[in-house]
């Protein structure tokens, strides 16, 4: 677990998308969080299956705004649904609340995987955390993956396992029980969850507002729209 900011400060806690780090969400991003007056938490998601991620996020925080992406997204809609007394706000990026009425991923999205690296061969490593990522962008930014991928290569060990993860039972019809202020972040060009996915949670989620990123797909915010999201979530966790 990494933290910036001060522990007096409310806290935003960043839940990453499956196969990824706490590096994911990028320093200079987790800083710029942090000096809006906030106690940014970033850590390794590990557990079987959502609930055991829902009980691994309650044993970091008493109460905090929870930002999640993709499956970290899914996590933060199960944490509010059970303990909604533990979430200041919602925030919901590049997620889905699941059904079969949304949006499959892009034909061909997952031909691109490269294959698993020896995790004792940094170059290699640091080749694959790029590479892993590219297909899921319509304006790749390499050189701040590429900074991502250092910092995991450098720690030397792959990010937890997610073999034979649950997702357990559906929660899409379990939405309007949402009760904690929601944003939802979605690119416009997601070749994952397609941007109905993302109107969805806002139009389900009550009260929930969207911002829609241009020219983004499947991705953590790009370098180009961090003022816009950090004066989103600025406000939102105000």
């Amino acid at each position: 677990m990494d933290t910036f900011g001060a522990p007096s400060d409310p806290a935003i806690l960043l839940l990453h998308g499956a196969g990824n780090t706490l590096f994911s969400w990028h320093d200079e991003l987790c800083a710029r969080l942090a000096a809006t007056g906030r106690h940014v938490i970033r850590y390794d998601l590990d557990g079987p299956d959502l609930d055991g991620l829902v009980r691994q996020a309650l044993d970091l925080i008493d109460r905090a705004h929870v930002v999640g992406l993709s499956l970290g997204g899914m996590v933060a809609q199960k944490l509010a649904l059970a303990h909604p007394e533990r979430v200041a706000s919602l925030t919901l990026i590049a997620t889905t609340p699941g059904g079969d009425d949304l949006p499959a991923p892009a034909d061909g999205l997952f031909d691109h995987e490269p294959p698993t690296p020896d995790w004792t061969d940094r170059a290699a490593v640091i080749q694959y955390v790029v590479e892993a990522e590219r297909a899921y962008s319509p304006r790749f930014d390499e050189a701040t993956q590429r900074e991502i991928a250092v910092r995991v290569a450098d720690r030397g060990t792959p990010p937890p396992s997610l073999e034979g993860f649950s997702f357990g039972p559906p929660w899409r019809d379990r939405l309007g029980e949402i009760t904690v202020p929601t944003l939802v972040i979605h690119g416009a060009q997601d070749p994952m969850f397609p941007l109905e996915h993302g109107e969805t949670l806002a139009r389900e989620i009550p009260g929930a507002t969207l911002l829609v990123l241009p020219e983004t797909g499947h991705e953590y915010p790009p370098r180009r729209h961090w003022d816009t999201v950090v004066a989103a979530l600025e406000q939102h966790t105000a």
